[in-house]
C-alpha cells in the first residue's frame, strides 16, 4: 500500500495518552502531592474550569468543522481533504491542544501540579507518535498545499 493511501495512524493514540496522563496525574497528586500555597485556590479553581469550558468549545468547534468538511475525525482513518478553516486557521492540531488546555485548567482546578508535568509528557508522546505520523500522510495526500498550509500555522499554537 502506498503512503498516499496508508492510513496515519494504526491506533488513535492520542486520546489514550492524554487519558493515561489525566490518570496519572490523579494518582501522582494523590500519592505523593506536591506542596503548593492556595491562598486564592477559588480563582484558580474558576480559571481552571474556565479552562476546561473552553477547550471543549475548542476540540467541539474542530470536530465539527472536520465533520462539515466530510474528512476523518479520528487520526487513524485516512484523511479525504485538507482542512485549514475554523480553529485548523490558528493551530494545526486543535483538538490536541484542547486535551492540553483542558489538563492545564484541571491542574489549575484542582491545584495539582502532576497535570502540568503529565501534560507536557502527553504533548511529545503525541508529537512524537501521532503528530509526525499524521504529518506524513497529509503531505503524501496533499503535497504542496499541505506545505503552505504549515508555513502559515503552527503545529501547537
Amino acid at each position: 500500500m502506498n503512503a498516499f493511501r496508508a492510513k496515519p495512524l494504526k491506533f488513535p493514540w492520542p486520546p489514550l495518552l492524554y487519558g493515561a496522563a489525566v490518570l496519572i496525574a490523579l494518582a501522582l497528586g494523590h500519592l505523593f502531592p506536591i506542596p503548593v500555597a492556595h491562598e486564592h485556590s477559588w480563582i484558580l479553581s474558576l480559571v481552571g474550569y474556565g479552562l476546561v469550558v473552553l477547550a471543549i468549545t475548542i476540540d467541539l468547534w474542530a470536530v465539527k468543522t472536520l465533520l462539515d468538511r466530510h474528512t476523518a475525525v479520528l487520526p487513524n482513518r485516512c484523511a479525504t481533504c485538507l482542512v485549514t478553516c475554523g480553529p485548523f486557521r490558528f493551530t494545526r492540531n486543535p483538538i490536541y491542544f484542547s486535551y492540553t488546555l483542558a489538563m492545564t485548567g484541571l491542574g489549575l482546578a484542582t491545584i495539582n501540579p502532576w497535570f502540568f508535568i503529565t501534560a507536557i509528557a502527553a504533548v511529545g508522546l503525541t508529537t512524537l507518535f501521532a503528530i509526525r505520523k499524521e504529518e506524513r500522510h497529509l503531505l503524501s495526500r496533499f503535497g504542496f498545499e499541505f506545505e503552505r498550509y504549515c508555513r502559515h500555522t503552527s503545529r501547537w499554537i
